[in-house]
Formats: structure tokens, sequence, C-alpha cells
């Protein structure tokens, strides 16, 4: 889309490519960058978005195929690994767009008065500074904003190796849009209140050219706070929208757009769920919708009662997501115990009773862990298994302002406080045991072998949450 009227100021916001070993489209979009972009729509400004890792670009010709759920591989073109990374066997790609395409597409957009560009996860740096290069080879004057996920987390980093103009750490609306006042003369609206979230507008994913599915998030935050998240960093409180509001979000995009996957990604969508979700949940089995629901952040195993699965399973939940970490039950298991062994096997049995099958049903295991060894990962896996649901790996990436970002730096084979990119899961950077990666592999193998699928074997859900 490019923007022509004088008149008003235009403001160009990317998601940028991802470098890495893996990745997928896991129901993923830029819901922060969205979010502001739909603020400056309301304030008059002409805004022009441009996705990075836009996997329906019209000047794309492969054949790629869209999963039922919406979901579905990114282009991908193999490039050389960012200078220092150790060398291994896997292939090391741009996941998007290809340049070439993106610099026709910024061409096309018209000169921008100022760019902003989100970034996700800390160790896809490479991938913002090509962006951010590539925007600077167009417009070579045109000043760059940097917010997001890596900017928050890292943030000395991403202002020294980025090359943009100023990097906006946290999720502050208000400092947001100082930043785009300097630049702009917009500012944030008046009757827009940042702290209550039912005042927010809709994410702009009008500005898609397809939308295959709908991230949605119906709070901000996590009460809960893991040794290995930075949840707590990225949101210091708690906060929830109300009922009617999520609910009118859903109505929104199923009806005007067809949109029929919705992928909740809450940290922590079943908290006083008595209050909340359920009267959610009962709100949509109600209705008409013929939409389906997905839990790719997790749900907390100890809330998923018969009632509470019941309940999904009327609203349309297809595939749900738990967040049991380990098998370990133990007393001196060394993680934070959230999960005893009857609190998951009720939670797999209410889920079977009210209809979910063992291939809807999944169960994070964290992998990689400072000092873990492949044997706890193995009997997880094989716990996880016995109840006739889906072992999923999520890989740990060790994340600076968390609890255990120490603890990690002392285990880790890499120097991970001098550059984000050997954090990479891919890397295993804290596990000393040799051939992890193959062992994990036979894993995985067996699960394909027996029928089921890790589809989201790269997922590390400790560090996703689409700012």
């Amino acid at each position: 889309m490019s923007y022509n009227n004088q008149d008003s100021p235009h403001i160009l916001c990317v998601n940028p490519w991802i470098h890495d070993f893996a990745a997928f489209d896991f129901w993923s979009k830029p819901v922060g960058l969205l979010k502001i972009a739909a603020l400056l729509e309301q304030q008059g400004a002409g805004v022009t978005f441009i996705d990075c890792t836009d996997r329906f670009h019209p000047m794309d010709t492969e054949q790629r195929k869209t999963l039922p759920d919406g979901r579905g591989p990114y282009r991908k073109r193999k490039i050389d690994p960012p200078p220092g990374l150790p060398n291994v066997k896997q292939q090391f790609s741009r996941y998007g767009i290809a340049p070439e395409w993106f610099r026709q597409d910024l061409e096309a957009a018209g000169k921008p008065d100022l760019v902003l560009v989100t970034s996700g996860m800390t160790y896809w740096a490479p991938g913002v500074k090509e962006t951010i290069e590539t925007i600077r080879e167009v417009y070579p004057d045109v000043p760059v904003i940097l917010g997001g996920i890596y900017a928050t987390l890292w943030f000395e980093h991403a202002e020294q190796y980025t090359g943009a103009d100023i990097v906006i750490s946290g999720a502050d609306f208000e400092k947001i849009f100082r930043s785009i006042h300097r630049y702009t003369g917009i500012g944030l609206a008046a009757d827009f209140e940042p702290g209550n979230l039912d005042s927010h507008p809709y994410p702009a994913f009008h500005m898609l050219g397809r939308i295959p599915y709908v991230p949605l998030t119906t709070t901000v935050g996590c009460p809960f706070s893991c040794d290995y998240c930075a949840s707590s960093h990225l949101a210091d409180t708690f906060r929830r929208r109300s009922v009617d509001s999520v609910f009118r979000e859903i109505e929104y995009w199923h009806q005007k757009y067809g949109v029929r996957n919705f992928a909740f990604y809450d940290d922590a969508l079943l908290v006083d769920k008595e209050r909340h979700a359920l009267i959610l949940f009962e709100k949509i089995a109600a209705s008409d919708l013929d939409v389906s629901f997905h839990t790719p952040n997790a749900v907390h195993v100890k809330e998923l009662d018969e009632k509470t699965c019941l309940l999904m399973k009327k609203a349309g939940f297809k595939s749900i997501r738990m967040g049991l970490e380990t098998a370990d039950f133990s007393r001196n298991r060394t993680m934070d115990a959230k999960v005893a062994g009857t609190d998951f096997s009720c939670a797999v049995s209410g889920l079977k009773k009210a209809g979910f099958d063992g291939k809807q049903i999944g169960a994070y295991l964290l992998c990689g862990l400072p000092g873990q060894g492949f044997d706890e990962i193995e009997a997880s896996f094989q716990h996880v298994r016995q109840t006739g649901t889906t072992p999923t790996f999520a890989f740990y990436t060790p994340i600076p302002h968390t609890r255990m970002w120490e603890t990690a730096v002392k285990h880790s084979r890499y120097d991970i406080e001098s550059d984000p990119v050997y954090t990479n899961n891919a890397l295993f950077p804290c596990m000393q045991e040799t051939g992890i990666r193959r062992k994990i592999s036979r894993l995985k193998n067996r699960l394909k072998t027996s029928g089921k699928t890790v589809y989201d074997g790269k997922k590390d859900n400790t560090e996703e949450d689409l700012h």
C-alpha cells in the first residue's frame, strides 16, 4: 500500500526478516507494531506496513502448504551465518521475502517521514540489522525507530548494532509516541488510555495482504515469575481486557474478514478463569461463530479441570498446549514447581473426557536448560507419551533479565553475554552433553512413526510475546 496524501505525515511500519537455522509461522504477527499502526491511523497519519516475513507476497510464486489452522512455512534462502557462530551442520537462512521485493515495496510506498521497525527473538538481531540497512539504502535520510522484544531485552546491543536512530525499550505507548512526535508532530489521542486495554484499537491486521489467522491477547503480563521467562520484564503489571471487548474483536475479524483461526497468545489465559476466561468461552460457545482456537503460549495445567476442558471444547478450541516444562515431579527438582504429577494426569483426563484427542493435546517440555541432562528430557518425553498425548519440545533460550540468566552464563559453552546470536536455542548453548541434537531428533522420529507430529520443534514459548 502506498500513501500519497501530502497533508499528513507518512509513517512506514516494518516487520523485519528472520535470520535463523529454522523458523515457522506459528500464528505469529507483530501485534505491538500493528497496534501502533492502528493508533497512528486514528490520528490521521498515512501508514504503510511492510512485512518482510510475508508468506503471501504477490511476487512469491513458490508453492508452500498453508495448514488448515492458518500456519505455514516461510520462504527461505540460504545465507552465511553471523561471524562467530560455531560451525554447525544446520543451514542458516533468511526467512521471508526476497531483498529485491523489499526494495521494490519500499520504493512503491513512497518516501516516509519516519520508519518504525519491530523486533522479535533476541537472536534474530542480524535480521533486524539487514532490514534497517536495506531501508537506509532506499531512504538514507529517513529516521528509524526500533522497538520490540530484542530492543527491550538487549537494549544496549540494539543501540550499537542495528543502526537505528532511536531504540525504545518496553511497550510504553506514551514513550513510543513521544519519539514519534519528535519527527512527525503526532502524539497519542487525548481519549486513549494506555492502562485501559479496552481502549486500545484492534491491531491493523487489515494492512496484511491476507489474514490466515488472528493472534489474540486478552491479558498483558503474567502473575507468575518463572526462572527462565522474561514476561515480567516485558510487562511489569498484569492487566486484562473485558470479556465483551475480546468477544467483539473475534466477531469483527470473523464477520468482516472471514477469519476462522484465532491463537491466544496470553501468558496466563486461565488465571482467575471464573471471572474472565470461562465467561468468554461460554459466550463464544453460545454464539453461532464458526471459528477455531489455539493456545501456542500454553495454558496452566492446574487450571484444566473438567468444567474448563468441556467449555474449551464447546467454544471451538482445536489445539491445546500445556506448560508442563518437565515430568520430574520430585521435591528436589531444580526448577520452580507449578505442576504436580496429579495435576497433569487430571488435566489430561479432563481434556480427553471433553473430546480432545491425543494429537490435539500437547505438553511443552523445556529442553536445553543449564545443567539439564538428556536422561531427564527422555524421561519427560516418555511420561507424556504414556498419557496418550503429544510431547512438544520448547527449546530453552538464555534471556537477559531473567533469574536463570546468571546460571545460563556460567553453564554456556559460548560467551552469551557478548552477543545474542550465541543464545540461539538451536545451538543448545547451555548443554554440555555431546550429540544432544541427534538424540532429540531420535525422540521426534518416534512421534512421527507413531502418527503424531512435533510441528513446533523450534518453538521457544519462553520468549515469544509478539511485541
